[in-house]
């Protein structure tokens, strides 16, 4: 479990040194990773396994954005087949699911809304982590109602290459009395971008070992990503 956590020393291994060993599942806790996903991509899922691996979840829960805020303006692949991409890329996988919570609600997608939904739902978690990567968490001060997303959940930040994370003395700053809701990931340190693949997908490169096998399918059949980047 995450309680009390204050140090900017990331959880996770050291460099040079041998990974930590995996904490045990607190039943009833949850990660939650959002996104467009757009598509879908083995970034995704090995962040998803980290946080999950190295914080104790018992499941993580993928929620595709319906209307992002924060890319307003910038053509997005129909819900139906970001959804699907994701039911296909975490099938297997008994500590995954998805929800399509804020595709069938109107309106942007705040994760505020969505933290606080899941908490009041049948199957509410005793504790949730929201999952960003360092690029995200840098502009959380931006977002809806920051500090109560803070309040609800605890927010667990994965490294993004070129963005490095705020350190805590910012955090503070920025949402007082709130550090200690924040812990910093390791890994892993993937360059996988869902930008990337759909460039390479537009003019016919592969996308081979970038997604899931299925995904990589799907958006072949569907020829997703062919007249845009």
């Amino acid at each position: 479990m995450t309680r009390g956590a204050t140090s900017d020393r990331p959880i996770g291994s050291p460099a040079g040194r041998a990974p930590a060993p995996p904490r045990p599942a607190v039943p009833g806790t949850l990660g939650m990773l959002g996104g467009t996903f757009d598509p879908i991509h083995l970034g995704h899922l090995a962040v998803a396994d980290e946080a999950r691996e190295a914080l104790g979840l018992e499941r993580i829960l993928f929620v595709p954005a319906g209307l992002p805020p924060h890319k307003a303006g910038r053509p997005i692949t129909p819900a139906p087949d970001r959804l699907a991409m994701v039911e296909l890329a975490i099938a297997g996988n008994p500590a995954f699911s998805v929800s399509s919570i804020e595709l069938d609600r109107p309106g942007p997608s705040y994760t505020v809304d969505t933290v606080a939904a899941l908490l009041d739902g049948p199957d509410a978690p005793i504790e949730l982590t929201v999952i960003l990567s360092a690029e995200l968490f840098g502009t959380l001060a931006t977002w809806h109602e920051p500090e109560g997303l803070l309040r609800l959940a605890r927010v667990a930040v994965v490294p993004r290459a070129g963005h490095p994370a705020p350190g805590r003395s910012l955090i503070a700053e920025q949402f007082p009395g709130l550090v200690d809701r924040v812990t910093f990931l390791d890994g892993p340190h993937l360059g996988v971008s869902g930008t990337d693949i759909r460039a390479r997908a537009a003019v016919g490169r592969s996308i081979r070992y970038l997604v899931p096998p299925a995904v990589a399918a799907y958006i072949g059949d569907h020829a997703l990503y062919t007249a845009r980047p």
